[in-house]
């Protein structure tokens, strides 16, 4: 029990820390265009954070959660290489926070748990199929926030083509509320998501080797059986699972992400506050779509792609590519070194008796 126990923890934990290091994808733009002050700001988003899990409960549903579950295939999943790629994804996270690096947590995620995997069961362990996807999406994603920012600037220019400029920015800062609701809503929705899908695999390896039956009540799995069922239905967590992990992610969000923040908000694009509802607005509707296909992107990666988009409407030298291709840079190697922490994780675990 002491590893499910431990599980739990990381993966809350985990939560918290994306929470601090992704706040600023939800909140840049609203404090580089002056809209709310940055405390304000991670309050606002933090509450909308929250508001996710009503939105995943009531209406949409937990998509993300039960793709998440079929990156390691069901019968070999462990408690420590869950443990491990939870691990990995705590100290890729820490890392590229410090440096200000905005990096997807999401991906670190992923790159933990296959790499723990790998290193334990070997390559047979991995749905390559589900992992491949989610590579896919580390330029899909972009690429669709990119577009839907082109598409949504060109259009409000054209309907507000007669509007005098002053009266642009007052509407825009005040719609701009709005969208930041939406986007941290979107985030909150997308990435508490990952956590509740580890935990419910957790639940399952436990109880398909051990049995439920020593469990505490408050950790007894809901409908869960057998480890094969946590590929298709994350109910097997307990119902106040779901709600520690976004709590986590709020309260996480209200630590703030300074350091990203102004890479966020000012070194891709210097953007106004008409671009920022824009860009807000387009990383939004890219989650929302992203969470419906049950595919786990990167907040990171959309409303980087939604800056750029937004940005060279005005004109192409208007994003700073050169910062831009650090960031595609940072995406690409993310899950490779993941992995290859999870990996090294997972033989510490195995040298310490853990295993």
């Amino acid at each position: 029990m002491g590893l499910l126990i431990t599980i739990i923890v990381l993966a809350i934990c985990f939560d918290f820390i994306n929470g601090f290091h992704d706040s600023a994808n939800s909140i840049a733009t609203v404090v580089s265009t002056k809209v709310l002050k940055p405390f304000v700001a991670v309050v606002w988003a933090a509450f909308f954070n929250f508001v996710a899990f009503f939105a995943a409960e009531y209406l949409l549903g937990f998509n993300i959660a039960n793709t998440v579950q079929k990156v390691v295939e069901a019968e070999s999943v462990t408690l420590p290489i869950i443990i491990a790629g939870l691990t990995a994804a705590i100290i890729w996270s820490l890392i590229t926070w410090w440096k200000g690096i905005p990096s997807s947590s999401s991906h670190t995620l992923i790159g933990g748990l296959v790499g723990a995997a790998v290193c334990c069961k070997g390559f047979m362990a991995i749905h390559w199929s589900t992992v491949g996807v989610i590579c896919a999406f580390i330029f899909v994603a972009p690429m669709l926030g990119f577009i839907a920012g082109n598409i949504i600037t060109i259009l409000l220019y054209w309907i507000c083509r007669k509007v005098k400029p002053y009266k642009m920015d007052t509407w825009s800062k005040r719609l701009q509320l709005v969208s930041s609701a939406c986007l941290s809503t979107a985030h909150g929705l997308n990435d508490s998501q990952k956590e509740i899908g580890v935990i419910a695999c957790a639940l399952a390896a436990f109880g398909a080797q051990y049995g439920f039956e020593g469990l505490p009540h408050f950790l007894q799995p809901d409908t869960i059986t057998h480890a094969a069922d946590a590929a298709h239905n994350f109910t097997g967590a307990p119902a106040w699972i779901p709600v520690a992990c976004i709590t986590a992610i709020a309260i996480g969000t209200m630590s703030g992400g300074w350091k990203i923040i102004k890479t966020m908000g000012n070194k891709i694009a210097k953007i106004s506050p008409y671009e920022g509802l824009c860009s807000q607005a387009a990383g939004a509707i890219t989650l929302f779509i992203t969470q419906n296909l049950g595919v786990p992107v990167s907040t990171t990666h959309v409303i980087s792609g939604s800056i750029m988009g937004v940005g060279s409407v005005k004109r192409l030298s208007a994003v700073r590519w050169g910062v831009s291709k650090e960031l595609i840079t940072a995406w690409i190697i993310t899950i490779p070194i993941s992995a290859v922490i999870g990996a090294c994780v997972y033989g510490v675990l195995t040298l310490v008796g853990c295993c």
